[in-house]
């Protein structure tokens, strides 16, 4: 049988016009599923067994991670400009307190070891 999209199949439980009879039938359904013996008390609802990818993506979602990783990123990137600050200052320019970027670094430290290496070899 065809469904219209704007027909709801009354069997199925989306289908029922009142949304809390939804959730009735969904509760019940769910409680047939449930294990019998015992009381509630003694069954718990055990968690799904989480794959490792899970277990890291909830790890890495609580506010304790993010400020610890913020905090390594910001030591990361303070050493980082450390470095090419230290590199800049090796560097000959004019005017000497020209501001570079970083990649204008690299490639004058470039240009500058193949200069180098050019005078060794002559």
């Amino acid at each position: 049988m065809m469904l219209s999209p704007d027909q709801a199949d009354p069997d199925l439980p989306w289908g029922q016009p009142d949304p809390e009879t939804v959730l009735n039938v969904i509760k019940v359904e769910c409680a047939a599923d449930a294990p019998l013996g015992g009381d509630a008390k003694t069954r718990s609802a055990a968690p799904p067994a989480l794959t490792r990818e899970e277990k890291r993506r909830r790890r890495r979602a609580t506010a304790k991670y993010r400020s610890a990783h913020a905090t390594r990123e910001r030591i990361r990137v303070e050493a980082f400009n450390v470095a090419f600050a230290e590199l800049r200052k090796l560097l000959p320019t004019l005017p000497p307190d020209k501001k570079l970027s970083k990649i204008e670094i690299l490639r004058l430290a470039i240009c500058y070891i193949s200069y180098l290496n050019h005078v060794l070899d002559v």
